[in-house]
């Protein structure tokens, strides 16, 4: 399996990292969730530079009460310790392999560059 567990404890490691991580937030009684899985796999399987984690929302409670994690699945995608994207609801293959492309693509430097533009309006 190209996918890992992710704990609380590794998250902010994990996300913070450079290159693409994508996160999938999960619980084992969770319908949408299942039908998930198999996608987010196949597109691990696919894409062997990235970083694919799951988390349990039921083990990990702490880390999804402090994300926010209202409802699942929810996925969210971080390159260079940057998040960049997050949705509750399973996505379908295409979509998820649309995305992944769409954050290969990005030029990271124009990202920070408008992040630093934003919170310098915000203050």
């Amino acid at each position: 399996m190209a996918t890992t567990d992710l704990k609380s404890a590794e998250f902010e490691k994990t996300v913070t990292q450079d290159g693409i991580v994508l996160v999938d937030f999960w619980a084992e009684w969770c319908g949408p969730c299942k039908s998930f899985g198999p996608v987010f796999e196949a597109a691990s399987e696919k894409n062997p530079e990235i970083t694919f984690a799951k988390i349990d929302t039921e083990a990990e409670q702490e880390i999804a009460g402090a994300l926010e994690i209202r409802s699942i699945p929810t996925l969210m995608v971080f390159r260079d310790g940057v998040q960049l994207f997050s949705q509750a609801g399973a996505l379908p293959g295409h979509a998820l392999d649309d995305l992944i492309d769409q954050v290969k693509a990005l030029d990271m430097d124009e990202v920070r560059a408008e992040i630093a533009q934003q919170q310098a309006a915000n203050t």
